[in-house]
């Protein structure tokens, strides 16, 4: 693995490209971009991906089970089918949609769908939600910008991160119940100072993915790279990236070991773009070690 051999998936570019997911049935590549309002499928081969337009930002996205997908919107969850473009509305926001939207999330191994919300005024007024059968649960409060969320290789650990706080968290988890043990701060970064320059800031952790050996890859946003963290919290490896606002890391492909990387551009200074015009686009890259297959949401 090195960073001098990724590259950009396509020549599209998203706004904020966010929630990559490889598909465990149609093996293929989607993601969201959140202020563009697009629902994107990324195919072996295709010069540009396919686009399903959505009425509010989409969050994230998850495999549901049977077929399709299921979109975390601003304006709540709704499913999507992308072999006829049908989108229908399973349940509205459980917070005010004027104030705060669906950012990062995942099912767990039951099925249950996790999202973490957002804060439009990045105040701690957010919440981590846990979504089933019996609607929307907020399992953890008091959050700025959900994110981060991954569960180690048993299922035993789950973890989420608060960009905002600048760092990541772990709980125990009962995958049978889906109820969380205490909040664990369990790596912290250092927030950027007044005058610092972006060159010497680390970034903030943003989206995730946990791989088969349960390291936790991390996308560190203005950071200009990528973080894969021992159980422990420990750095394995650090990926410097030619961009530098990473957002979320997918493992996938056809053995695992394909790792995806969306990346954003929106409100970023001209002279930036300029320098760097891989933001916004898919990078990808080879690695060692295989990703988890991805759950799906059973509603």
């Amino acid at each position: 693995m090195h960073a001098d051999d990724i590259r950009p998936l396509t020549d599209h570019r998203c706004l904020l490209g966010e929630s990559p997911l490889w598909h465990p049935d149609e093996q293929v590549l989607y993601s969201v971009d959140i202020p563009a309002r697009q629902v994107l499928r990324w195919r072996e081969g295709a010069a540009a991906p396919d686009i399903w337009p959505q009425a509010a930002e989409p969050g994230c996205i998850a495999a549901r089970e049977g077929g399709g997908l299921v979109v975390a919107r601003r304006d709540g969850l709704w499913t999507l089918d992308p072999a006829t473009g049908q989108q229908e509305q399973l349940a509205l926001p459980p917070y005010d949609p004027a104030q705060q939207r669906y950012n990062d999330g995942k099912p767990d191994a039951a099925g249950r769908l996790w999202v973490g919300a957002l804060s439009d005024a990045r105040r701690p007024e957010a919440a981590l939600y846990r979504i089933d059968a019996n609607g929307a649960t907020a399992m953890v409060e008091g959050m700025a910008v959900g994110n981060g969320l991954a569960w180690s290789p048993d299922g035993g650990t789950l973890y989420a991160s608060d960009t905002k706080a600048h760092t990541i968290y772990r709980h125990a988890f009962d995958v049978t119940t889906g109820a969380l043990g205490p909040r664990e701060p369990w790596v912290r970064f250092p927030e950027r100072q007044p005058d610092q320059p972006l060159s010497a800031y680390g970034g903030r952790p943003d989206g995730a993915a946990v791989d088969l050996e349960g390291a936790y890859w991390v996308a560190m946003f203005e950071g200009q790279r990528l973080l894969r963290l021992s159980p422990e919290g420990r750095v394995l490896q650090e990926l410097p990236l030619p961009v530098r606002c990473p957002t979320m890391p997918c493992l996938g492909g056809v053995d695992g070991r394909t790792l995806f990387i969306t990346t954003a551009r929106d409100k970023r200074p001209a002279e930036e773009l300029v320098a760097q015009p891989w933001a916004g686009a898919v990078l990808t890259l080879r690695v060692d070690v295989p990703g988890l297959p991805a759950n799906r949401v059973r509603r």
